[in-house]
């Protein structure tokens, strides 16, 4: 039973509002009757208590201002981070916080000591750090930064006094691995006020172990030069998991590095949160010896709105408050209310599934990948390895690999340079479409040094948010299984489109290697002496009406205009390809279609030109025929009223003279024979409009650019022969002759029973017509 009134509607109005928030299937009706006019220009605030909106009212505002009219115009629904019964205790911890923070200051100064040792408690029980302290902030680079204040305060005796003077004698040295996430350097030397000189990046390994870790035997000959140059070690920062393909740096002998130096070492990473499960890798374990390390759970366990945990070990409070870590404010120190409330709600069975259940989807997914081909992987164990960065590759046969390795020793920068750049493209796209496929696997596009751009699956980092399941991830995989066959087939054939384009006349082949499709071609405009600028409206004219021309096929392809950015103008781009392309009909096809658009278009030119002087000369023919006209009818004929009469008397008769132009042929031509056969002529039939038509026999349902599969060597030898009977009957020919034989005409040859028939027929005459049969004979001349 809840004593506190307050805090019992407090936790009524959160769910209300929750709900009201969540609810995401409002009615039109209802949309517009509540929807506020000019919601995204601020307007003044209301006046009294009396007249201003109430809770619900200024709820709904939020809730309009959240969704906006994006979900109205666009038809694509976006995902929102799915909010559990433990996110909803983690969001009751703000409004908490503002309500315990009225209490009187004993009040408050004992709950929330309770606080922040009950969750600093847990955390380092939870995560194997022993005789730890906390800090809690929202930024999750504001750790880092504290931590380097107290180093400085550390090393630095007289820092409190001198301030930066100190600094100058001997100048502090940190350094951070080349893998690190982008820009963390650079930041914590602006807040500490420190010059950029002071930051050293590490870099990689280069010829042995991962490529992602960093390079201890080259940290320990640069810490030996920093020292003997006069500087000063002061921290080192190492990744459980880097940020780009989640690989961790040997923390064992780093440590050791960072005891001989007498130097701080401050471990990050997603790895850092298996810590808390039953079996924990030993290069993760060494971790739990570092000086301080950075906890993100609130992505790791799916709370919003839940601060970033520090946790250090130093023995001196007074430094610890000097820099910042600790507060005297009992405020402060309600930052970790959030937590406290959602770790007691999850339990520590519950917050260990949830890791567990993560590790176990990078698991799945690195097990599916093992048996696909074209895919190369990037993992630092395949055991436990909570991150999976994967790519699109391409192996070579031995016979590819050897043409392959003598092109590239002739031309290797070239060659390489351009490789990479398109295994890069096609591994953005891929990722793309795996990202729009299977949202809930929660994948994304990751840039790596040496391997490029690679697709990454980190799970801890996404699938307490998304709720992503085992389906989502077979999903992901069944989605990949139908990309590889398309990127093998569009970059097989890539190299056969671009030869094909080169040899054939009229079109252009434009090299863009950041396009992910079968290639990018133009087609090249004939100019007859036209300046630039009218030379660039007819090109692009005519590869826009090429484009549209190629869309109105029935084909499996997709034709644009290429990236809205970055892209070639008038140029054509074709996407991805299926292994059963036709290229050189494709090839044929674009060609066949721009020389139609292009005569088209002169033909246009040209027959505008045609008509206009044909105009002109049967405006001077008609005028010529007006004056002879006149001559004929003579002056009398002229006058209005003398020439009705005359008329009357002695009609005139004048046949119509008019001028018709012929488009066909070009010419003027008159209209006498109009007027006579009260009909007009056709004239000379026009001649065809030049088509692209490819007479190219496809089989039922079969798509244009698409190759007939079928093998010769399935064919049968009854098929064969059907085959051989088939044109011999389609192709009749004449029987040979003998000798001595006239030559008449030829009679296709007849079945048997209509040759025997008409054999016996002609018997039945030559018997008539012998000499011996005399009986018809005379009965002819008895008649007579």
């Amino acid at each position: 039973k809840m004593v506190d009134p307050t805090l019992a509607e407090m936790g009524k109005n959160l769910n209300e509002a929750m709900k009201m928030l969540e609810d995401n299937q409002r009615k039109v009706e209802e949309e517009n009757e509540k929807k506020y006019a000019r919601k995204d220009i601020p307007g003044p605030l209301q006046g009294r208590w009396a007249t201003a909106f109430d809770m619900v009212s200024i709820l709904q505002l939020v809730q309009n201002l959240m969704h906006g009219e994006e979900e109205e115009e666009t038809s694509q629904a976006y995902r929102l981070q799915n909010v559990g019964e433990q996110g909803h205790m983690a969001l009751l911890g703000h409004s908490l916080a503002a309500y315990i923070s009225v209490l009187d200051r004993e009040r408050l100064r004992k709950l929330t000591t309770r606080i922040l040792s009950d969750t600093t408690l847990w955390l380092c029980r939870l995560f194997r750090y022993e005789n730890g302290s906390a800090y809690y902030h929202e930024d999750d680079r504001e750790g880092l930064l504290k931590i380097c204040r107290l180093v400085i305060h550390t090393r630095y005796e007289d820092y409190t006094v001198e301030g930066f003077n100190v600094l100058c004698a001997k100048q502090p040295v940190i350094y951070i691995s080349s893998a690190a996430r982008t820009g963390l350097g650079q930041a914590v030397c602006n807040q500490l006020g420190l010059p950029l000189s002071c930051m050293c990046r590490v870099p990689c390994n280069t010829m042995f172990g991962s490529q992602h870790q960093m390079d201890v035997a080259l940290l320990d000959r640069v810490i030996k030069d920093d020292v003997e140059s006069g500087k000063l070690p002061l921290l080192l920062v190492a990744n459980a998991g880097t940020p780009g393909a989640g690989h961790t740096d040997k923390l064992g002998r780093l440590k050791e590095l960072c005891e001989q130096y007498n130097m701080w070492l401050h471990v990050e990473g997603v790895n850092l949160a298996t810590l808390a499960l039953g079996y924990v890798s030993s290069s993760v374990l060494a971790a739990t010896k570092c000086d301080s390390m950075t906890l993100t759970l609130g992505s790791w366990l799916g709370l919003p709105a839940v601060p970033a945990v520090t946790l250090y070990r130093h023995e001196d409070p007074s430094l610890s408050l000097a820099a910042g870590l600790t507060s005297s404010q009992a405020v402060e120190k309600l930052r970790a209310l959030p937590l406290w409330l959602s770790l007691q709600y999850l339990g520590h069975d519950g917050i260990v599934e949830r890791i567990k259940h993560a590790s176990q989807l990078s698991q799945r997914l690195l097990e599916n990948l093992k048996n696909l081909d074209f895919i190369k992987t990037s993992v630092e164990d395949e055991l436990s390895s909570p991150v999976v960065v994967f790519k699109f590759f391409r192996e070579y046969s031995n016979r590819d690999q050897t043409s392959h390795a003598a092109q590239a020793s002739t031309l290797q920068h070239p060659i390489i340079s351009n490789e990479r750049h398109v295994y890069d493209t096609f591994n953005q796209w891929l990722g793309e479409q795996l990202a729009q496929l299977a949202p809930a696997s929660g994948v994304d596009v990751v840039e790596l040094e040496d391997e490029g751009t690679c697709v990454r699956f980190s799970p801890l980092m996404t699938s307490a948010v998304l709720g992503t399941e085992v389906q989502d991830v077979d999903q992901l995989v069944d989605c990949l299984k139908m990309k590889i066959p398309v990127l093998t087939s569009t970059l097989q054939l890539r190299e056969e489109f671009e030869q094909e384009v080169r040899r054939t006349v009229g079109l252009l082949y434009i090299e863009d290697l950041s396009w992910p499709g079968l290639g990018v071609v133009r087609y090249s405009y004939h100019s007859d002496g036209k300046n630039d600028d009218k030379q660039e409206k007819e090109l692009e004219k005519i590869n826009t009406e090429l484009l549209k021309k190629l869309n109105e096929l029935e084909s499996d392809l997709t034709f644009s205009l290429g990236p809205e950015f970055g892209g070639q103008k008038n140029c054509v781009y074709i996407g991805m390809v299926t292994e059963d392309l036709d290229v050189s009909e494709l090839v044929e096809t674009i060609a066949a279609t721009g020389r139609e658009i292009e005569e088209n278009s002169r033909l246009l030119e040209n027959m505008t030109e045609v008509v206009r002087k044909g105009i002109q000369e049967a405006q001077l023919q008609l005028q010529k025929a007006n004056e002879e006209r006149l001559l004929e009818e003579g002056l009398l004929r002229q006058i209005p009223v003398v020439g009705s009469v005359l008329n009357w008397f002695s009609p005139f008769q004048a046949s119509p003279k008019g001028r018709t132009f012929n488009l066909t042929a070009g010419s003027l031509e008159s209209t006498e024979s109009t007027y006579v056969s009260k009909a007009q002529g056709t004239g000379t039939t026009p001649p065809p409009t030049p088509t692209s038509s490819l007479a190219k026999q496809r089989l039922p349902g079969q798509k244009i650019f698409k190759r007939s599969v079928r093998n010769s060597d399935t064919f049968s030898e009854t098929s064969s022969i059907s085959h051989c009977d088939d044109l011999e009957k389609a192709d009749p020919r004449p029987p040979a002759l003998s000798p001595g034989r006239e030559q008449g005409p030829w009679e296709p040859e007849q079945p048997e029973e209509r040759r025997v028939g008409k054999q016996a027929d002609a018997e039945d005459v030559q018997s008539n017509q012998l000499p011996g049969d005399c009986t018809r004979a005379e009965e002819g001349e008895s008649q007579r």
